[in-house]
């Protein structure tokens, strides 16, 4: 599996409206090719900061089937608006599981 993270930097005190539009978008992701899991975590220290992680059986069901869908249109025009920078995205494997 790969992990696709994306870190999202939000406009100020748009907080409920970001979440509750990446809410809107799992279905999206459920149906999407290849996507084993989502989820979204908030940044503690930096509160306008979220990590996107989505688990991918491989890379290519994100960079090229995703990337080039009708859903990933859907699914910037759901949360773009909210956006106050591009994304940065990396993907990772696991590389040991430690317990």
């Amino acid at each position: 599996m790969i992990y696709e993270i994306a870190e999202i930097q939000i406009k100020p005190d748009v907080h409920a409206d970001f979440e509750a539009a990446v809410r809107e978008a799992v279905p999206l992701f459920r149906a999407s090719p290849g996507c084993l899991s989502m989820r979204l975590e908030r940044i503690i220290e930096r509160q306008d900061t979220y990590h996107l992680v989505i688990g991918w059986e491989t890379l290519e069901h994100h960079t090229v089937q995703f990337r080039s869908s009708e859903t990933f249109t859907a699914w910037r025009a759901l949360v773009g608006p909210f956006f106050a920078a591009p994304p940065r995205v990396e993907h990772t494997q696991n590389a040991l599981n430690g317990f």
